[in-house]
């Protein structure tokens, strides 16, 4: 008779009502079952362990039929992959198995859940504005139709496809933005034309023009030489920054200063004649020599009778038939003896330049020559003098250059002496 305390053996693998499985230890050598003595014995203990679990319902060619599957409460549970989705770990057990108890089968994988597909709705097909959804394959295809015209249709209709939607969330705009923008360009707009109309100002009060345009300043010019003296009207020294050939800064030198006399013979017929619609008052010249007193030039200013609209049409007259340009309307010179003009004279004549101002009611000359009285045969206006290339003899000498810088430096000082009377009035 077997031992009752000896462990059993193993049933066959293939008994029916028996799921196969390995022991939990091997027994011990001393624990094995002692053979009987007598026609019953018990049958000998496997020398090989058994495979650890045996798929339900799988054949063993040696053993027999397979064992039936345990009863489970729902469906039978799917075939096991062969390998686990990405991203997901096969099961592990937690525990080692009973004898005898075939261990729980992992439960199937779940399928990966598209990303917004149940809290985001599919995003609208492109070009629909009706506000209609497309989603699946329909969507998808619409979507790639305008993927080919458009690169953001096709990013539309790539996550479509995928069962992804692309969605903008939209800049909520900060409350009291557009206003505080559109402040800030009003401010913006106000300094800029309040510059602009700084500078404009302020180069009219530079150049003497503001006083000098209103009727009250206008009126003054025409009696101011009576209460300035003469070194504010033709200083006794004038430089002209840049006035010289070449950009080359010149300077001159008062050396004569005429009496305050009418304008009986001071200009050629012509040019008187062309001056009688404005009238004279008075006129007022001087004399300049350049720093080497190699040219001697005279200024002049003539005080007219005429009103603005008077000025004006003067102004324009020179201007539309270039009167100031012809050969045969040039002031006269003034003489003085002992000096270096002692011999300048018609003939002398070499350059010149009239300015009509429209805002002033004065006349602006100067004429200048060699100071060593030699003849000029063709003079030359200031402005074709100094143009650039002029290879003339008064164009080599810069007697174009006096007349023109002369005639500006005069001009200049008489509207500062204008601005500085109406400033003290």
């Amino acid at each position: 008779m077997p031992d009752p305390d000896a462990p059993r053996a193993p049933e066959p693998p293939g008994e029916p009502g028996r799921a196969p499985g390995p022991p939990a230890t091997a027994p011990a050598a001393a624990d094995r079952p002692r053979p009987a003595t007598g026609a019953a014995a018990a049958p000998a203990a496997p020398t090989t362990r058994p495979p650890a679990t045996r798929p339900p319902g799988r054949a063993d060619a040696a053993t027999g039929p397979p064992a039936p599957a345990p009863p489970t409460a729902g469906p039978p549970f799917p075939a096991q992959p062969s390998t686990p989705p990405t991203g997901q770990e096969p099961p592990r057990p937690t525990g080692r198995p009973h004898v005898g108890v075939p261990p729980r089968p992992p439960e199937p994988p779940r399928q990966p859940r598209p990303y917004g597909a149940a809290n985001h709705p599919p995003a609208t097909a492109p070009g629909r504005s009706d506000g209609a959804r497309d989603a699946g394959p329909a969507g998808a295809a619409g979507a790639g139709t305008a993927a080919a015209a458009d690169p953001v249709a096709g990013l539309a209709a790539d996550l479509l496809a995928h069962g992804l939607t692309a969605t903008a969330t939209p800049r909520t705009a900060r409350p009291g933005r557009g206003l505080a923008r559109l402040v800030t360009a009003a401010l913006c707009a106000v300094l800029g034309v309040g510059l602009l109309v700084g500078a404009v100002v302020g180069s009219l009060l530079r150049e003497g023009g503001g006083p000098a345009r209103s009727t009250d300043a206008f009126q003054h010019a025409r009696t101011l030489w009576r209460g300035v003296p003469v070194d504010t009207l033709f200083p006794r020294t004038l430089t002209g920054r840049g006035a010289g050939p070449g950009g080359a800064d010149r300077t001159w030198t008062r050396i004569a200063v005429a009496p305050d006399d009418g304008c009986a013979g001071a200009f050629d017929p012509l040019l008187a004649t062309a001056l009688s619609p404005v009238g004279c008052t008075r006129l007022l010249r001087a004399t300049y020599a350049d720093a080497t007193s190699t040219s001697v030039t005279t200024v002049g200013l003539v005080v007219t009778r005429a009103d603005a609209a008077g000025m004006r049409t003067l102004r324009n007259r020179f201007a539309t038939e270039r009167l100031g340009q012809r050969a045969d309307l040039l002031p006269k010179p003034y003489s003085a003896d002992d000096t270096a003009a002692e011999g300048f004279g018609d003939a002398q004549r070499a350059s010149w330049r009239i300015s009509v101002p429209a805002d002033l009611p004065v006349v602006v000359y100067a004429v200048s020559g060699f100071a060593d009285g030699r003849e000029v045969q063709r003079p030359e206006p200031a402005d074709r003098a100094t143009a650039r290339g002029a290879t003339t003899d008064p164009a080599e000498a810069g007697l174009g250059h006096d007349a023109k810088g002369l005639a500006a430096g005069v001009e200049r000082a008489f509207r500062t002496a204008l601005n500085a009377a109406m400033e003290a009035r």
